[in-house]
């Protein structure tokens, strides 16, 4: 890949100058990050309603969040609260917060706040963002005990519930929001501008493709002695406009941290400015995203209703290759249905010693032993069995080009031993909208199993026989879509719950999810593939201290909540 100077990155330096640096914050004292999509309304800063209101710097930089969950140990960092205490069977939880803690105006930040806005979220059914329906499905009440101290009563025991809404698991958190300022409006509607939070920087202009955060040096972190002001005087979340532009604005050192590239656009970048860096120094230089991709399975449709017919699929599916050719290198095959995190090392461990790892390799022969097994002869290039030729529509979502080059990859191999598979490409909304949630399919590529980033019950909770429904009705929360049931399964199921009511960090849960995995491994409800990959070019040319795998103090997808730690350990680069 060739770059150039093209009009669209001139265009975008030329934004960032004029708008951006107008009152005199020198480039070498502001960090941009990629913006990857179109801010919806500029105006708007109500989160607790759909749309871009967060990602566009306003979670990473403006509102703090209780505690961060750190990916490489599995521990909650706390952060606006200073830990939590839960009763024996996990219905009461007493979160202590942070003294000293305000919000930009002024204004003190305390117990207030969290039982304002926690309350909005459980009487305003018009507030539908995820994680104020997570709260209104779990939380039965919510008082203050004192100005640093708020309890919670659940409706059911849930020994996650701290790391589920508060704790940045995955993407954000349950943001608290000042009482002073929203209380008499109504949050479905509130646009909160200006807004204001608690962290280091504040709101100074939006557009449609560009949010500036300046740096607030009255910060009560940096008054309180909890933590220095961040490096940056500013920060800006400058939309780049696709891979090709941004892989131009990192060349020319107008970006900081992109979003995802190829990998030849990332060498192309490193070519122009060896200052670029990603996860790794080398192969597979990208960072595991939490949904590791699968290949799913409706348990339903024979002949794959057949458990050794479902592992025989497994046997002849070479995850190498898939990582070779389809991701380029760029990731790594999945052991197993865990995202390959630190924090879920024990439990893919227990998982494997236990012998039911996935080998990164094909055994084809193992495979057609077992298609042979049921009956069916090879005639030709494929198996055929009562006069029926063994074949298999594989649905992929059209949306990206990681979906279908892995499908087509594992079409040839399915092709190769002797089934007659065929990709089947749906546009998005139909994928998510009918192929995968009414169990419309033979086989699908998907990542149903994300979840679990510090445990391992959000991923394999997901599929009990509770949630089984006949094909044709909405699987719930798109869980055990496969529609997996029988002996093994219940089997599974009471592990599952066993697991569900144990504390976080049990010392016997490792062992539980192997005797689980008994069951996934004989039964094969679904077959993991590959790891997720975020190719994130990182730019040292300003500054240093990005997230890396040398340097592990958390993962580097710099649009969640957790960014406010990326931004407090970056330091000048001539430093």
């Amino acid at each position: 890949m060739k770059l150039t100077t093209t009009l669209l990155a001139s265009s975008a330096l030329a934004l960032m100058a004029g708008a951006a640096l107008a009152q005199d914050v020198s480039r070498e004292n502001t960090v941009i990050f990629d913006l990857d999509r179109t801010i919806q309304d500029p105006e708007n800063f109500n989160w607790m309603t759909p749309g871009t209101k967060r990602m566009h710097g306003a979670h990473q930089t403006m509102w703090e969040p209780l505690f961060i969950l750190n990916y490489g140990t599995g521990e909650l960092d706390p952060w606006l609260a200073t830990g939590f205490e839960q009763n024996d069977d996990s219905t009461e939880f007493t979160i202590s917060l942070r003294e000293g803690v305000e919000w930009s105006d002024g204004e003190a930040f305390n117990a207030d706040d969290v039982v304002f806005t926690v309350n909005l979220a459980l009487t305003n059914e018009e507030i539908s963002s995820r994680e104020a329906s997570t709260i209104r499905a779990q939380v039965a009440s919510v008082e203050k005990v004192d100005d640093q101290t708020v309890k919670f009563t659940l409706t059911n025991p849930n020994p996650r519930f701290i790391v589920e809404n508060f704790g940045v698991r995955i993407f954000g958190s349950f943001l608290i929001m000042p009482e002073h300022i929203w209380s008499g409006e109504n949050a479905a509607t509130f646009a909160f501008n200006p807004p204001i939070g608690t962290g280091p920087y504040t709101f100074t202009s939006a557009a449609s493709n560009r949010a500036i955060w300046d740096r607030n040096d009255d910060w009560w972190g940096a008054k309180t002695g909890f933590m220095d002001l961040p490096a940056p005087e500013r920060v800006i979340f400058l939309e780049s406009g696709g891979e090709e532009s941004r892989a131009q604005l990192m060349a020319s050192n107008q970006l900081d941290a992109a979003q995802n590239v190829t990998i030849g656009t990332f060498e192309a970048i490193q070519a122009q400015n060896p200052n670029v860096i990603a996860w790794y120094a080398d192969y597979p230089y990208a960072a595991a995203d939490p949904c590791a991709r699968q290949l799913e399975i409706n348990t339903t449709i024979a002949p794959w209703d057949n458990a050794n017919m479902r592992k025989a699929v497994a046997h002849i599916i070479d995850r190498n290759q898939i990582v070779n050719v389809a991701y380029e290198g760029t990731t790594e095959a999945s052991r197993t249905m865990f995202a390959q995190y630190g924090s879920m090392a024990p439990f893919i461990d227990a998982v494997v010693e236990a012998g039911y790892g996935l080998p990164a390799a094909a055994d084809v022969a193992a495979g057609q032993a077992l298609i042979e097994g049921e009956g069916w002869t090879r005639d030709g290039d494929y198996y055929t069995k009562d006069g029926e030729t063994l074949s298999v529509d594989i649905h992929v979502n059209s949306a990206s080009t990681e979906y279908t080059r892995t499908i087509d990859v594992i079409v040839e191999q399915l092709q190769r031993a002797g089934i007659d598979a065929r990709a089947v490409p749906v546009e998005n909304g139909v994928f998510w909208g009918e192929v995968l949630p009414f169990g419309a399919y033979e086989m699908s590529y998907s990542w149903l199993s994300c979840g679990s980033v510090n445990e391992p019950w959000a991923s394999m909770g997901r599929y009990t026989v509770a949630d089984v429904v006949p094909v044709g009705e909405r699987s719930p929360g798109f869980n055990n879509t496969a529609r997996w049931d029988g002996p093994a399964a219940e089997a599974y199921s009471a592990i599952m719950a066993d697991i569900a009511s144990r504390p976080l960090g049990d010392e016997e849960i490792p062992g539980l999810v192997a005797e689980a995995y008994q069951h996934l491994d004989a039964e094969m409800p679904f077959i993991p593939l590959v790891q997720a990959a975020k190719l994130l070019p990182m730019n040292e040319t300003y500054w240093t201290g990005w997230p890396t795998a040398d340097n592990y103090y958390n993962h580097p997808f710099f649009w969640w909540n957790h960014t406010h730690q990326i931004i407090h350990n970056l330091e000048p680069a001539g430093n």
